[in-house]
């Protein structure tokens, strides 16, 4: 498992008075994103009600096979369309 290094103190004061400024590293679904800090590389995810939480390994695991649930998912519903449009 990578270990990540502590941010430097700029990075840290700069978040503490101006705010994280956080953009999209991975779509896990729709509606499930994980997000990056660009100045002290602070990651969050969002939880079952929408919220911003850290990301934690037992988070990063969730997002994980909660992401191949929803590749397969979208294959399936994908190749189901593309059947009923051949026999249409």
């Amino acid at each position: 498992m990578k270990k990540l290094t502590n941010p430097q103190p700029t990075s840290r004061l700069y978040c503490n008075v101006f705010g994280h400024q956080y953009k999209v590293t991975k779509k896990v679904t729709s509606h499930v994103k994980e997000y990056t800090c660009k100045c002290c590389k602070r990651q969050l995810t969002t939880n079952s009600n929408g919220n911003l939480i850290e990301l934690t390994p037992k988070y990063r695991e969730i997002n994980t096979i909660l992401e191949d649930i929803y590749i397969r998912r979208m294959s399936r519903l994908k190749q189901k369309t593309f059947t009923s449009s051949i026999y249409s």
